[in-house]
């Protein structure tokens, strides 16, 4: 039975992992998952290509770590990034005031340049609806000490980080205790239906005066400006030195207003962020959508990578493993158990782990999922093979079988209905779990998901979640059929005994 999966196994994974043909590394511009900063990056795109330097666009890298994290490593190029996020995140040390002269020479031991400001400065800051916090005589942040029942909803990465909810808390005394992390673009609808009472809003947001947010004064002066700038690898000064000159050129020509008209003409106008950056460039938007059926195509071939590539590795290691835990069962008490833990490692979690040791991108996704696949595999291989009858294994044994012989003939096959069970369990959750792998770039269903959450568009949701779905049941369907062409030798085996 083995014999027949196997080749089949090995043609997949090798037809996954040819090699892309040969080329050029473009320049590759990061940004993170919010639609400034996806705007921010559009920018950096169209002026290169305008230039005639190839680039790509990675969008929406999920947080600030991830992003920093990839720009040291290599795995990006340049991104747009904040001085405050500098100075209170990034580099440990530096003055909440530290101009940009001060970060670029702490920023140059590290390989990493900077521009100067971009013209404007977004900052955090906290709101609340207008008529309530009026109703209330809330205006400064400060004022928040007479009402310590308010329900505060924060963006999950301000809730930890140093310039973030820890760090006001502490500056102002806030007596509140209702606080929950929430998706930054969420907070706004959630604000908005009194599901909370307060958010941390972004300056040059278009969802404030669309949800008419009242912007609460920061009168003990706890947040520091935050100059937008691009962070780029220095090695870009030699090896693509009209990009770098590029990004400078964008210096000091975007002001506040000008960014929160952009915000909103993607948020509330549902423009795409090429076109809103080409507009403000004043050149042609590039024409590289494909539209939905060409995303739709892509997005499953990398969905599909992604699922098949993890599952054969994963099939590989688990069911020698499961054998193992079989035939040793103290040692495969401990093998259950590691793969156990790292079943419970979450998701999110997992594709950030894997960011150090293979960077961002389809290898570091494949990586994670392949670690989630092994429990249900070895779990499933395990059982099948204690659970075969003792007389069964007497019977073969009395034959005069050799051991291997036995466990190719006959355990396995006897086996092999649950062996599938876990490999199908395996395939689905991977199916479903690696539409997380967007947000370290490696594309899939997940991306079309993480835009419409970001861009408050249900269409662009259903354009990820229905054939991420779909897939789910053709892969269950795809198993199904598999245990029926590979099981009924081992059940007509069963039955004679």
């Amino acid at each position: 039975m083995m014999r027949r999966l196997l080749p089949a196994l090995i043609l997949l994974l090798g037809t996954c992992l040819l090699p892309a043909p040969a080329q050029d590394t473009p320049v590759r511009i990061g940004s993170k998952q919010f639609t400034e900063s996806v705007i921010l990056g559009e920018l950096a795109l169209a002026g290169a290509r305008e230039a005639g330097v190839d680039a790509v666009h990675r969008r929406e890298l999920g947080g600030t770590s991830i992003l920093w994290r990839a720009l040291l490593e290599g795995e990006i190029d340049a991104y747009p990034e904040y001085t405050g996020t500098l100075t209170q995140e990034l580099l440990k040390g530096v003055p909440a005031d530290a101009d940009i002269a001060t970060l670029r020479t702490r920023l140059k031991p590290l390989g990493i340049g900077i521009t100067d400001s971009l013209g404007f400065s977004d900052t955090y800051a906290i709101g609340m609806r207008a008529d309530e916090a009026a109703r209330l005589g809330i205006k400064d942040i400060s004022d928040l000490l007479r009402h310590p029942d308010l329900r505060f909803g924060f963006s999950n990465e301000f809730m930890d980080r140093g310039d973030g909810w820890p760090g006001l808390r502490r500056r102002y005394g806030l007596p509140q205790t209702k606080v929950s992390g929430l998706d930054h673009t969420l907070s706004y609808r959630a604000v908005a239906s009194g599901a909370v009472d307060a958010i941390d809003l972004y300056s040059t947001d278009a969802e404030i005066p669309y949800y008419h947010l009242r912007t609460l004064r920061d009168d003990r002066d706890y947040f520091p400006r935050y100059e937008a700038v691009y962070l780029y690898r220095v090695a870009l000064e030699r090896s693509a030195p009209a990009f770098v000159r590029v990004l400078h050129k964008l210096t000091g020509s975007i002001d506040e207003d000008a960014m929160r008209a952009m915000n909103a003409r993607v948020k509330l106008r549902g423009i795409k962020e090429n076109v809103v950056a080409a507009d403000f460039l004043g050149i042609r938007a590039d024409g590289h959508d494909g539209g939905l059926w060409s995303h739709l195509l892509q997005r499953s071939v990398e969905h599909v990578k992604l699922v098949a590539i993890s599952l054969g590795l994963a099939m590989l290691l688990a069911i020698p493993l499961g054998i193992l835990a079989a035939r040793l069962r103290r040692l495969g008490q401990w093998v259950i158990g590691l793969a156990g833990v790292l079943q419970t490692v979450p998701s999110l979690a997992m594709f950030v782990f894997m960011i150090p040791l293979l960077g961002i991108g389809t290898w570091p996704a494949i990586a994670a999922l392949f670690l989630y696949s092994l429990l249900p595999i070895v779990r499933n291989t395990h059982a099948g093979l204690a659970g075969i009858a003792p007389e069964l294994r007497e019977s073969a044994a009395a034959l005069g079988l050799p051991s291997g012989v036995r466990l190719r003939r006959v355990e396995l096959p006897l086996a092999m209905r649950s062996i599938l069970a876990g490999i199908k369990t395996a395939a689905v959750i991977n199916v479903g779990t690696a539409t997380l792998a967007a947000l370290i770039g490696a594309g899939g269903y997940g991306q079309p998901i993480l835009t419409g959450i970001r861009l408050d568009d249900v269409g662009l949701i259903l354009q990820g979640a229905i054939p991420a779905a779909v897939l789910a049941l053709l892969v269950q369907g795809l198993f199904e059929l598999v245990e029926r062409w590979l099981t009924p030798r081992g059940l007509r085996l069963e039955a004679r005994q």
